[in-house]
């Protein structure tokens, strides 16, 4: 075991443990109300935004997190490997990895495959981030509702 942590980065092996932590809190919160489930969740999530290490990325999730909020309201907030997200019977259905936590020069907004985003082809499931301005919101506010369409 000790050996495998060597082929993970630090950022990694931080992810999986966050994402053994909300796996056990998810089994924990099964019997719970949903309106102590999205109290929790939202209460995980605003943790999780003040963690972060760079002031830009707070904004972002943040702000993403009011947008989200706004524009799909039936979504629940809740972590995502460490991470702010809003997901839907219990699956994420977007979420927001912020720049510093991989070292990134952006912060990416994401959709997991639950999102019903499909447009022919090919379509785009994440959008780098380096700051929400009113055209980014427009934006993503139209693919959210779009995702829980």
């Amino acid at each position: 075991m000790a050996e495998d942590t060597k082929n993970f980065t630090a950022e990694e092996r931080e992810a999986m443990q966050a994402a053994a932590k909300e796996a056990k809190t998810k089994r924990s919160r099964a019997k719970k109300t949903p309106e102590e489930q999205r109290a929790e969740g939202e209460a995980d999530l605003k943790e999780a935004i003040a963690k972060l290490s760079d002031d830009s990325d707070r904004k972002l999730a943040t702000g993403l997190h009011e947008l989200v909020s706004e524009v799909a309201p039936d979504l629940v907030p809740r972590t995502y490997y460490g991470m702010p997200a809003w997901g839907k019977d219990g699956k994420v259905v977007c979420f927001f990895q912020p720049a510093s936590k991989f070292k990134v020069r952006y912060g990416t907004f994401g959709f997991e495959p639950i999102s019903n985003l499909d447009d022919g082809t090919m379509w785009p499931t994440a959008y780098a981030l380096l700051e929400l301005t009113s055209a980014n919101r427009k934006l993503l506010a139209e693919r959210i509702r779009l995702a829980i369409s």
